[in-house]
Formats: C-alpha cells, sequence, structure tokens
C-alpha cells in the first residue's frame, strides 16, 4: 500500500514533520497522522508526499465487470 511506503521513507529521510510540512505545504497535524498510522490520506496528499521523497504513484488497472 501506498501509505506504507511513504510512512518507511518518512521515517527513514530523517527530516522533522515540520520540516516536510514546510516543504510540502501539508499540515503538520496530517502528516502526524500519516505517521502514525491513525488516518489516511487524500491522493493530492499522497501525491505531494511521493513527489518530495522521490517515489512514484503507481495504479494498478481494475478490471472491469463484464456488461449484462
Amino acid at each position: 500500500m501506498i501509505l506504507e511506503k511513504i510512512r518507511k521513507e518518512l521515517k527513514k529521510c530523517g527530516v522533522s514533520r515540520y520540516e516536510v510540512a514546510k516543504k510540502t505545504g501539508i499540515d503538520q497535524t496530517i502528516l502526524f497522522r500519516i505517521y502514525h498510522n491513525t488516518r489516511g490520506c487524500t491522493i493530492e496528499t499522497a501525491d505531494k508526499l511521493c513527489k518530495y521523497l522521490g517515489l512514484e504513484l503507481q495504479s494498478k488497472p481494475m478490471k472491469r465487470r463484464p456488461k449484462k
């Protein structure tokens, strides 16, 4: 899951939540919730964090249901 990867990279990078918030524009409260796995985030927030951390968001194609 992408949030697990983001969480792992945030912990590994050694930068404070304040610094991440300052550089990404993401509220520290949201970063706290992500960091401590208490809540998810929007796709926009995940995208900002991925760009900051040098990660790439990847999606899997959804399987379509056959038409009846």
